[in-house]
Formats: structure tokens, C-alpha cells, sequence
């Protein structure tokens, strides 16, 4: 939706995981960094490509900690460590865990994702947001139009 509105392509953060990594939250297994690190490297590049085409792009992804991010930050060209201004922006939407557990639900009984619920407190617990990042806090409670609307005003 927000792709749509901001007249970009959207990438969604989990079709570039690999099967072992969806089989191993199937089976309620959180990933390690040894998982992840690979995924956002290859996110990265697909970041990287799309700046290097000078378009825009928005990503769908859990990039729970500062490194995470920063892996992210490294597709743009001028991206230079514990610098938070350049061309890959975050934003949280951000929601207390009994909403998020609440989608969750949703999502597994429509048999719309691989993550179980069961999951969700392995990612709150490695959720971690330094102010200093500048990162863009929105109430995921809002309504998706709304949402969509507060990211593009801070965005443009």
C-alpha cells in the first residue's frame, strides 16, 4: 500500500529468506545471527541495486537491532558507519505485544505466514531502538490508510 502511494516497488523481507531459515521458524526455532546475517546481506544488495538504479524502494523487514540496520544502511554508497542520514530510512510501526500476537494469530490461522506466534517474544526480545537513529515511530494501531499517510509525510 505505502509502495503504492509513494510510486515505488515493495519488497517483502520475507521472500528472501531461505527455506531452512522458514523451516526453522515453522518448527518454533529462533533464528541466530548465523541465520540472519546472510538474509540481510542479501537484502542489502537488493537495496543496493535499487539505489544504484536511483529508485526508490520500500522493504518489509524485521531488522530488530542496530546491526541489523546498519547491514541495511551499507546499500547506500555514502553510507558511513554511526551515520543515520543517508538514503535507507526506518520506520517502526510500532504496537504493544498483545496486538502484534494478536496479527500473529490472524496471519497463522489464515495460513498466511510460516512464523508461528510462538516466536513473537524471541523478536521483542531482540528488538532494540537507539533514538539516536533517527528512526521513524508510528502506531501500527492506526488505520492502514492513516499509516500510510504519517510515513509518506515524513518521508516526503
Amino acid at each position: 500500500m505505502l509502495a503504492g502511494v509513494m510510486n515505488c516497488s515493495f519488497l517483502d523481507a520475507d521472500d528472501f529468506h531461505p527455506q531452512k531459515n522458514k523451516d526453522k521458524m515453522r518448527e518454533g526455532i529462533p533464528l541466530s545471527d548465523e541465520d540472519r546475517i546472510p538474509w540481510l546481506e542479501k537484502l542489502r544488495d537488493a537495496l543496493k541495486e535499487s539505489l544504484m538504479d536511483e529508485k526508490n524502494v520500500i522493504l518489509g523487514c524485521s531488522a530488530l537491532h542496530k546491526k541489523y540496520r546498519d547491514i541495511l544502511r551499507s546499500a547506500d554508497p555514502n553510507y558511513r558507519s554511526e551515520c543515520y542520514v543517508g538514503a535507507v530510512k526506518f520506520v517502526l510501526l510500532d504496537a504493544k505485544a498483545e496486538v502484534l500476537a494478536a496479527r500473529l494469530d490472524r496471519r497463522a490461522a489464515e495460513g498466511t505466514h510460516f512464523m508461528p506466534p510462538s516466536l513473537l517474544q524471541s523478536q521483542l526480545d531482540l528488538l532494540h531502538i537507539d533514538d539516536a537513529e533517527g528512526i521513524i515511530k508510528v502506531d501500527a494501531t492506526l488505520s492502514p490508510h492513516a499509516i500510510v499517510h504519517a510515513i509518506k509525510c515524513v518521508l516526503e
